[in-house]
Parts: C-alpha cells; sequence; structure tokens
C-alpha cells in the first residue's frame, strides 16, 4: 500500500476547503497553493503549509503543471489532489506525477486521455453498445461538407468542443444559414479554453433530463455506482441546481444506466471517482453525453444520500487500498438538493457581479451544508469561477427538500454583490420543479418569459437595487452628458489588498 501522509491541493477555492476538511479529519496533512489573488482566502488559512505559485491569471499559476510538481518536492507531499477545473482532467499532467514519482490522486493518464476526448469517448462507448446522440466520432474541418454533414444527422445540430466541457467550445444551430460561423465560433472558443480547435456535430435533442451516474473503483476490479443526479437546471450549458436522486427514473431505468456507467469505467480501466453524464428524452431513453474522470463539483449531493465521504475514498484508491464496499449495502437515503450560489446577476443574464463580501452570513440547521471558498471581507475575484459557495440540503422526502432549501435560501445573506439566491429560491417554487416536470430549457422557457413580463419584480425586490440610488446614478449620468463630459474622470484606487499594510491579525487570522 502507498503511502499518504501529505498532499498538495493544486486549486483553490471552495474544492480546496473541502478536500482540506476530508484529509484534516483522516489526520493527513495538507499543503495548499495560492496565487497573488488568493493570498487571504480560506483555503490558504486552512492548510497546514502554504506555497505561492505566481500571478493572479490562471496561465501563470494554477495551470502551470512544473509549478505544482516542483510544490509538492519541495513541502514533501507524496500526492497531488487535483480537485475540478484546472489540472484535474489533464493527462499530461497525471503524466509528469507519475513521471515524478508523486500519486496523482485520479485515474490513470490513459483514462483521462480516452474520456477527456469527447470523440475518442464517443467512439469507445459506441463500441460498448451504449446509445449515443446521433452524430459523428471524428472532427469536422472548414474544407468539409458540413452543410452535408448536417442535413444528415438532422437539424437542430450541437456544436461541440472535441477537448472539453462545462459548455465551452458549444453552439446550437438551428439553420443551415447559423452553420459556418457557429463552427468558427466554437472553434476559435475551443482554442481558447482548451488549446484544441477540434470540433464535432451530434444531434441536438430538443427537451433533455441532464441525468449522471456517480461511479467508484479500485485498483483491484471493483466497480460501484453511487447513484444518479439530476442536473437540468442550467445557464449557458453550465448547473446551477442539482437534486438527487433523479425523480423521473424508474428502477429499472435506474438499474440500466448505473449498469452502461460501470461498463464505461471498467473499458477503460478506471479508478477513482468520476461521473458519467446522460441525456434522458421524453421518452425515457437514454444516451451518453460525457464522463467526467474527476470529482464533480456537485458531489455533495451523492455524499448526503449515501453517506460516504467521496474525497476520502478518492485517497483510499490512491493508497490503492481495496474498497470495503458491497453494493446491495449502497442505498439511496432520503433527496438531497444544491444550489450553486454565484456571484452573478441573475436579472441581468447571470453575468458576474464580482466585489467584496461586505456580507457574508450561512445557513445552518440539521441537513444544511454550504461548501464555501470565500468568506465575510474577501472577495470574489474577476480572475476566476464567480462562485461564492454550494448550499446543500438532505431531508427524508423530496418536498421536505425543497421546503428545507427554501428555508435556508431564505436565511442565506450576502452583501457586496448579486447573487444567484433569488434565481435558486424561483427554482425551488416553480411548479414545474416541485412536479419534477423540468428539462435543460428550464432557464428559457420559464425563468426568462418571468423576467421579460416583469413577474419578478415584487417578489425578489430585496435583491433588486435600490430605487432611489438607480434615479440618483441617471441623473448623474444624464449631467455628465449634457455638460459634454466636463466633469474629469479621476483613478480609482485599485481594490487589490496590499499586503503590506495589512494588520497582523488579520494576516494570522484562523477560523
Amino acid at each position: 500500500m502507498r503511502q499518504i501522509n501529505k498532499i498538495l491541493i493544486a486549486n483553490r477555492g471552495e474544492i480546496a476547503v473541502r478536500i482540506i476538511r476530508s484529509c484534516s479529519a483522516l489526520g493527513i496533512q495538507t499543503v495548499a497553493v495560492f496565487s497573488e489573488a488568493d493570498v487571504f482566502t480560506p483555503h490558504v488559512r486552512l492548510a497546514n503549509e502554504s506555497i505561492f505559485i505566481g500571478p493572479a491569471a490562471s496561465s501563470q499559476s494554477y495551470l502551470v503543471m512544473d509549478t505544482m510538481i516542483d510544490a509538492a518536492i519541495s513541502t514533501g507531499a507524496q500526492a497531488i489532489h487535483p480537485g475540478y477545473g484546472f489540472l484535474s482532467e489533464n493527462a499530461t499532467f497525471a503524466k509528469k506525477c507519475q513521471d515524478a514519482e508523486i500519486i496523482f490522486i485520479g485515474p490513470s493518464p490513459n483514462a483521462i486521455e480516452l474520456m477527456g476526448d469527447k470523440m475518442k469517448a464517443r467512439a469507445f462507448v459506441q463500441e460498448r453498445g451504449i446509445p449515443l446522440p446521433p452524430g459523428l466520432v471524428e472532427p469536422i474541418f472548414p474544407e468539409n461538407n458540413v452543410e452535408q454533414i448536417a442535413r444528415e444527422i438532422g437539424y437542430p445540430i450541437l456544436i461541440k468542443a472535441a477537448a472539453g466541457g462545462g459548455g465551452k467550445g458549444m453552439r446550437i444551430v438551428h439553420k443551415e444559414s447559423e452553420l459556418r460561423k457557429a463552427v468558427k465560433v466554437a472553434a476559435s472558443e475551443a482554442q481558447n479554453a482548451f488549446g484544441d480547435t477540434r470540433v464535432y456535430i451530434e444531434k441536438y435533442l430538443e427537451n433533455p433530463r441532464h441525468v449522471e451516474i456517480q461511479i467508484l473503483a479500485d485498483e483491484h476490479g471493483q466497480c460501484f455506482h453511487l447513484f444518479d443526479r439530476e442536473c437540468s437546471i442550467q445557464r449557458r450549458h453550465q448547473k446551477v441546481v442539482e437534486e438527487a436522486p433523479c425523480v423521473i427514473l424508474t428502477d429499472d431505468l435506474r438499474e440500466k444506466m448505473a449498469q452502461s456507467a460501470i461498463d464505461i469505467a471498467r473499458g477503460c480501466g478506471y479508478h477513482g471517482v468520476g461521473t458519467v453524464e446522460f441525456l434522458v428524452d421524453d421518452h425515457l431513453n437514454y444516451y451518453f453525453l460525457e464522463m467526467n474522470t474527476r470529482l464533480q463539483v456537485e458531489h455533495p449531493i451523492t455524499e448526503m444520500i449515501t453517506g460516504l465521504d467521496l474525497v476520502e475514498l478518492q485517497i483510499q484508491v490512491a493508497r490503492g487500498e481495496q474498497l470495503e464496499l458491497i453494493q446491495k449495502d449502497i442505498q439511496i437515503q432520503g433527496h438531497a438538493i444544491e444550489c450553486r450560489i454565484y456571484a452573478e446577476d441573475p436579472f441581468y443574464n447571470f453575468l458576474p457581479d464580482i466585489g467584496f463580501l461586505s456580507k457574508h452570513r450561512i445557513p445552518s440547521g440539521l441537513g444544511v451544508r454550504v461548501d464555501s471558498g470565500v468568506e465575510e471581507g474577501t472577495e470574489v475575484s474577476i480572475h476566476y469561477d464567480p462562485l461564492i459557495s454550494k448550499l446543500s440540503v438532505h431531508a427524508a422526502t423530496r418536498e421536505k427538500a425543497i421546503h428545507k432549501m427554501r428555508a435556508a435560501l431564505t436565511e442565506y445573506e450576502i452583501e457586496g454583490c448579486q447573487t444567484t439566491i433569488s434565481f435558486c429560491d424561483y427554482c425551488m417554487q416553480h411548479p414545474n420543479f416541485i412536479k419534477g416536470q423540468y428539462n435543460t430549457h428550464f432557464v428559457s422557457d420559464y425563468y426568462v418569459s418571468d423576467l421579460e413580463h416583469n413577474r419578478l419584480s415584487n417578489r425578489y425586490s430585496k435583491y433588486l437595487p435600490d430605487s432611489n440610488i438607480i434615479a440618483l446614478m441617471a441623473g448623474i449620468l444624464f449631467e455628465r452628458k449634457s455638460t459634454k463630459n466636463e466633469y474629469k474622470t479621476s483613478k480609482v484606487a485599485s481594490t487589490s489588498i496590499n499586503i503590506s499594510n495589512v494588520k497582523p491579525w488579520w494576516a494570522a487570522r484562523r477560523n
């Protein structure tokens, strides 16, 4: 069995805090890494050690592989936990860790490479007889007759990046006149996000539900499923509300999807935790979407309904332990819901609204969990994902979980930026969510319509800017315009914290 006494966490924010807590419970020392923007963030303070890794830009800090490996070597960490995002699904990084004799807490480089390339993954899954949306298993290029390919598949179609996910490099195309531009934009976005211009075409399912299966495998041939999650409420193809288990799955369909996920994991020699994502149509047909070869953002709700600590299990697998689990003993216990609280303005197309949190008062109580990487008095940085926290609740039934989530959202207080709290509350109250009758178009079908028809102003007035402030700002802008910009704009001091001016008690504080 491999020894792991110290782990370097190659990540930041709430997931770094989450990993530190499991490590602390196991008596494992932790090393945090941080950029210039993260000097005073909780994960740096909570870890046993911390290493500065560079400028705020992730391309110069959290994405620099050699810096991470050097940090692990210099601190004596035997393993690196990549969290999610950044380097977590990078096969080259996993291989570099192997070469440096550092344990990568995740699957093998070969499994990451196979399932991380969406076209290779499609071909692999197709060979195993698992349903796929109609489409290609090879990339398209400008010289291809993309119009003919699209006609054969049938509109609407989806242009997708071969090397990534998370909604990046993805475009829905409804008609041929939009096709060439969509391919070009998707390829450009894929290049910026993943360094790979390859895109492919697949059939776009009109009213799908996004359902995923959590799997867990060790190095001794054991592979388990930890049931399912529904992740259909999304904006910009990215999840905002998730629940476990999925309300529409029958026992038979749940078992079929779980076995498909296990078949995929076994086929690629997978070990660790991973998630196989599917689309489910109106007729309860399911189709493989992709596999995420890492810990999923929404893993807390799986932990809530199974009673298992997924980070602890990751570490056990990384040590080479044989998991002491039996599939039939893993049971669904109640219902869990997660709401992602983003620093985004849900009244203005979910645009980021970053800033300092002048107030951050989290809800609490039995069955209420908050995973956060920021705290009151710190900044939601412009440099990274604007996630403030993940609010999760657990109850005996789905109905009780919805009521508990509504109470927790009401209790949650944040000032300093707009957040998605009001949107999440809207979801919890919506009749279609309550009945479990929703799909990935929930935002466009219901929320946008209610927003455009001004049906939300009164209900969520406390989340909107004060009308007097709006009037004052409008007056100032009008006066500036009418005086032909006679006012001179002064330079505004940077909001970045000056480390040299910070009081010692603040820098040394601990929870």
